[in-house]
Order: structure tokens, then sequence, then C-alpha cells
């Protein structure tokens, strides 16, 4: 498969990387033979340098630097809160209005990679801001409603955390369709009877930096896959919305 180059110059280069596909090889995942990192060097035939990440599910814009030196000089940009980050996502229930919601979480640990690490962890800093988009109520029952409610919403966070929007957003009780971890199961199950949606609707809409070299301002933005064009189309929502200013 080719991804597709969102942004390339001789120090940067940027993709849109899919949903289900990993970043780089990890031993949790030794059955899997496809990884972002790879398939970009040999479409590019020469290394990249991943500055950041993307969760396997998540979807949208991922950064590489194309040296070791490139990529030092963003790695504080990314630590730091010089990166501005824009996602979108469908939850459930309806948003009301905007905020920002700075609520710690504390370090998630793997069953397996952190199986020694200390259980007891001081929460961080987590800051996300919030807004809705559009909402719908459909006719399919789930659970004791006659009805179901949705809302799509953009989140632009301020912090890193691992898996930051998936638990903010469960936090507030608008679990992220398609979240096996933090989500929703009986609504996961009707979007994927209802809709074919068999994936996190979570995407990395937009990426925006102060280039490391030049100085020049980025702005890189990543559309939607047919699954997301498909929820929208069913929701009678405009893809519009879905390029923020």
């Amino acid at each position: 498969m080719e991804l597709e180059i969102l942004f390339q110059d001789q120090y940067l280069v940027a993709v849109n990387k899919p949903a289900g596909m990993l970043v780089h090889r990890s031993w949790l995942d030794s059955h899997e033979t496809v990884f972002v990192m790879q398939t970009l060097r040999d479409q590019l035939g020469q290394h990249v340098f991943p500055l950041h990440r993307l969760d396997r599910p998540t979807s949208g814009v991922l950064l590489f630097g194309l040296s070791s030196e490139i990529a030092a000089l963003m790695m504080p940009k990314f630590a730091g809160r010089d990166i501005h980050k824009t996602y979108h996502a469908v939850v459930r229930g309806w948003i009301k209005e905007a905020a920002v919601l700075d609520y710690p979480l504390k370090k998630e640990l793997d069953k397996i990679a952190d199986k020694n690490a200390v259980e007891e962890q001081e929460a961080q800093e987590a800051v996300t801001a919030y807004q809705p988009l559009a909402t719908v109520e459909t006719d399919i029952p789930v659970g004791r409603y006659a009805t179901s409610r949705y809302c799509l919403v953009e989140m632009k966070p301020e912090t890193g955390r691992k898996h930051q929007l998936r638990r903010h957003m469960h936090h507030l009780s608008h679990h992220i369709i398609g979240d096996v971890n933090h989500g929703d199961g009986r609504h996961n199950r009707m979007f994927r009877e209802n809709y074919e949606c068999h994936r996190l609707m979570l995407h990395a809409s937009r990426l925006q930096f102060d280039h490391p070299v030049t100085g020049q301002g980025i702005d890189i933005r990543a559309d939607v896959d047919e699954v997301w064009l498909r929820v929208m189309a069913a929701f009678d929502w405009s893809t519009d919305l879905l390029v923020n200013q």
C-alpha cells in the first residue's frame, strides 16, 4: 500500500495515517507485518524518524523527521506546547457547549510491558479544549431508550497524555464511538451493525507548528476516510464541519 503524503520538504514529511495501522514495530504486536514507519521508508527510499505517535485505531496527521538532527529539533516542540493539534470525534450523547476539561490522568500501564512498574502513580496534568459541531438523534434504540443521541465534537489537547482524548470523553460520559477500552460496547455494536463502522471514530485532522529550520508557519490537514464519510452522510452532517478555521 502507499500512504497519502500531506506535506513534504527536505526536512519533514507528514502522512494521513490509516485507522488500524501501527506507527512502528512493537513486540506487543509481534504478529503485525505492516507499519507506517517501514511503509513510508520504503515509499520514500530513505529513513524516517517518528516525532510523535497516534494510537493504532486513530487516523490522521502523522509527522516524521527526515534526519535525526531535525527530529532532535522537533521533539522539544512536541514535549512543550508549541504544536497545535486538532482532532474530530463522534461521541455518544449531546455535548451542549464548548468547554475546557482540566482533569489530571494517571499514566496508563500496559499489562505486559509495564508488569513490573509501580501501580500507584501521581496523576499528571491533562487539559483538553472541546466544542460540539453537530448533533443527531436516531430512531435506533440502544439500551432502555427508544432513540440514540450522538455528537460530532472538535477537540484540541493542550497536553499529550496516553489516550488523553478517549479518557477525557469517558470522564464526561461522552464516550468516543468505537473505543473498546474506554467506550460503551452497546453503542459500538450499534455502529457496527447499522453503519458498518468497525473503527474508532477519532481523527487527527490538523497539525500546526512553526518550521524548525525556516520558522515558517506550517498547517497540515488530513481528510477523513470512507467510514467517516458514511457515518456523516447517514447523520446528514456536512463535511464542511471538519474544516476548522
